[in-house]
């Protein structure tokens, strides 16, 4: 009875939807990068930019949790839905540092194509976080989760072919070590976004 007279927190869902903001301009700036490598240092000081703001929001995610009585959902996947985002961040700053600090002029179509699947995984995780604080959504969540599973599979896919026709067709030791750690940070950006559904998908699963 005391428990259901304590007041609840709901800024949880306005940070991890502040977060997911931050997850999917990182996603856009990434993709400009690998499309145009026109400005690489300064579109790589953008993303660890905005990774330090992700951050911050992650950190005050930590800090509410701790000052809260009675949270709007489970604390532990309070604790791990903000972590796993961050990840997703992290990921993506490491993918455009490894740009920079290996001097990488160009890449191929398919290193394009992961990051452009990049994009379309942090619209998804904005889409499910988005509609998190109302489990009247529950099939909506459930259906974005899904899509997100898909887009990691076809990022797998991708990776796959790549790296075959890297280690087939490409005769610089150099390029096909620098493509190769790309396309594997790539497609661990899908890894984390599809880390981050899977939580989602237990939280809804839970609470609906």
């Amino acid at each position: 009875m005391f428990a259901r007279l304590m007041p609840t927190e709901g800024r949880f869902f306005e940070l991890f939807v502040e977060h997911a903001g931050e997850i999917l301009q990182a996603s856009r700036e990434l993709a400009s990068l690998m499309a145009a490598f026109d400005d690489v240092q300064r579109r790589c000081y953008n993303i660890e930019t905005i990774e330090k703001r992700g951050d911050r929001i992650t950190h005050s995610a930590i800090e509410l949790l701790h000052k809260t009585f009675i949270t709007p959902i489970d604390r532990d996947d309070i604790h791990k839905l903000i972590t796993r985002m961050d990840d997703i961040l992290d990921m993506m700053e490491d993918a455009a540092q490894s740009i920079y600090l290996y001097d990488v002029r160009s890449v191929t179509l398919d290193a394009k194509r992961l990051a452009d699947i990049c994009v379309g995984c942090a619209e998804q995780v904005k889409e499910a976080v988005s509609l998190l604080s109302n489990m009247e959504n529950a099939g909506k969540i459930l259906a974005v989760c899904a899509e997100i599973d898909k887009l990691e599979s076809e990022a797998d896919h991708v990776m796959r072919s790549a790296m075959a026709k890297l280690f087939r067709d490409e005769p610089d030791v150099r390029q096909v070590i620098k493509l190769r750690a790309i396309y594997e940070l790539l497609e661990g950006v899908t890894d984390r976004c599809e880390d981050v559904a899977n939580i989602i998908e237990s939280i809804v699963i839970d609470n609906s």
